[in-house]
C-alpha cells in the first residue's frame, strides 16, 4: 500500500481508541447523517473474541499522528462468514479504502487456512451515500447479495396496547431463570433456522456472545398461544443515545405465523419504551427474510428511513 509522504499504515492499540473514534464519526456522519458509534464500541471491536488487533486491524496516520483511516475483521462466534470494515475519513481517506480492504482479504485468506478451510466468505455493508465504496468493493469482486432496511416509528402518538388475539399472551423474560432462558434460545433458533443466513449457536455459546447492551431483560418478551412457547423479542439499548428503543430479534415458531403473535410482542415492546420516555422505536430487517416481515413492521406503524447493502465474496485459503 503506497501511502502519501509522512503517513503511516500500524497495527491499532486501545491507546487508539480515541483517535479512531473521531475517524469513524466522520464517516457515520458521511454515510448516515450522525455519528453511530461511540468508545466503547470501538473498543469492544478490538477486543472481541476472535479478533487479534495485532493481525486483524489496521490504522493509517497523517504526519502529524492525526487517524485517517481503520480498517478491521470481525467474527463474533468464531465460525461462519468473516465481515470486514474499512473507515475513513471522507475528505481525507477515500483513496485508502481499496488498499486497506486488500490487506484485510489477504489476512482473511490467512484465516480460513488457520481454520483448516478451503475457503471463506467475507461480507461487508455499503450505505446510499457511499458509491466510491461500492465501485471498490466490485473492482475487488464482490457481489451485492442482500439489503436491509432500517425502520422506526414515533411513540409519541402510541395508541393503548390492544388486547392479543384470542389465546395469545405476552409476559417478561424471567432472565433469572435459566429454565426460561433457555426457552427464549430455543424458540429463536427454531425461528430462524429457515432463514437464508442464520449461523445456529448452542445455548451456552449463544448466552456469552450476548452483548452488554443486549442485557435489558425487562425489554425481553415471550409469547405464549393457549400457553405453548409461540415467540419471543429481544431489545437491547444500542440505540439509547438517540432516545430509541431497539427490536434486536423478533422470532416467531413457523406453527404460529399469520396468528398475532409478532404484532402483540411488538405492540407490548413498544408501550414498554414508551413507558420510559423513548421517543421512537427502531429495528432492521433483512428484505431476504422469507418470512416477509415487513408487512408485519408496517402494520403496526413502522416506516422505512434508510438501507444498507450487503456485498460478498470468497476468498480462498492462503496456500490452497
Amino acid at each position: 500500500m503506497t501511502l502519501p509522504a509522512g503517513w503511516a499504515a500500524r497495527r491499532p492499540t486501545l491507546d487508539d481508541v480515541p483517535a479512531i473514534l473521531k475517524v469513524v464519526h466522520a464517516a457515520d456522519t458521511f454515510a448516515i447523517g450522525y455519528p453511530d458509534f461511540d468508545a466503547e464500541d470501538v473498543e469492544s471491536a478490538l477486543t472481541a473474541p476472535f479478533v487479534d488487533p495485532a493481525r486483524d486491524s489496521w490504522l493509517v496516520t497523517d504526519p502529524d499522528g492525526a487517524a485517517v483511516a481503520w480498517a478491521i475483521l470481525a467474527n463474533p462466534t468464531g465460525v461462519g462468514r468473516e465481515w470486514v470494515d474499512v473507515l475513513v475519513d471522507p475528505e481525507r481517506g477515500a483513496d485508502l479504502r481499496a488498499p486497506l480492504l486488500a490487506r484485510l482479504l489477504d489476512r482473511v485468506a490467512e484465516r480460513a487456512a488457520e481454520r483448516g478451510l478451503h475457503a471463506l466468505t467475507v461480507r461487508t455493508g455499503v450505505f446510499a451515500p457511499e458509491t466510491r465504496w461500492a465501485a471498490d468493493l466490485v473492482e475487488a469482486g464482490f457481489t451485492r447479495v442482500k439489503r436491509y432496511i432500517r425502520m422506526t416509528r414515533p411513540l409519541a402518538d402510541l395508541p393503548a396496547e390492544p388486547a392479543p388475539p384470542a389465546g395469545v399472551t405476552v409476559r417478561p423474560l424471567r432472565a433469572g431463570d435459566e429454565a426460561d432462558l433457555r426457552l427464549f434460545h430455543r424458540i429463536f433458533d427454531t425461528a430462524f433456522r429457515d432463514t437464508p443466513d442464520y449461523e445456529p449457536l448452542g445455548f451456552e455459546a449463544w448466552r456469552e456472545q450476548i452483548p452488554s447492551y443486549g442485557k435489558v431483560w425487562d425489554e425481553w418478551f415471550v409469547a405464549e398461544v393457549d400457553g405453548a412457547p409461540a415467540g419471543a423479542l429481544q431489545s437491547s439499548d444500542q440505540a439509547l443515545e438517540h432516545d430509541m428503543g431497539w427490536v434486536r430479534t423478533l422470532s416467531v415458531l413457523p406453527a404460529y405465523r399469520r396468528r398475532g403473535v409478532g404484532a402483540a410482542l411488538l405492540r407490548r415492546a413498544f408501550a414498554t419504551y414508551a413507558a420510559k420516555g423513548r421517543a421512537s422505536a427502531g429495528l432492521g430487517v433483512d428484505l431476504a427474510n422469507p418470512t416477509t416481515p415487513v408487512t408485519l413492521y408496517r402494520s403496526v406503524g413502522l416506516n422505512e428511513v434508510r438501507w444498507t447493502d450487503m456485498y460478498e465474496r470468497t476468498v480462498t485459503a492462503t496456500g490452497v
